[in-house]
């Protein structure tokens, strides 16, 4: 039985409010998916980071399994589909 690594790595960048996430699944030397996340802490809110990244990371993690998923739902079109 073979076995695959796969790696994702979170990018997380914070600007005052702003926290933006990005997460790159790591497949091969060729090729890689980004999914993309963001967070804005409303100015009334205690200035808690953490709670920026973990949404912009969140937010990123299920942008990428939705573009994975995406790519996915392509390859099964591509091969079910009549020539």
């Amino acid at each position: 039985m073979d076995t695959k690594r796969w790696d994702v790595g979170i990018y997380i960048s914070e600007d005052g409010a702003d926290t933006v996430a990005r997460a790159i699944l790591f497949t091969d030397a060729e090729h890689r998916t980004v999914g993309q996340g963001r967070a804005r802490r409303n100015p009334a809110d205690p200035e808690v980071p953490e709670i920026g990244d973990e949404l912009a990371a969140s937010r990123a993690l299920a942008d990428l399994a939705g573009r994975l998923r995406g790519a996915a739902q392509e390859d099964i079109d591509h091969l079910t589909s009549p020539a």
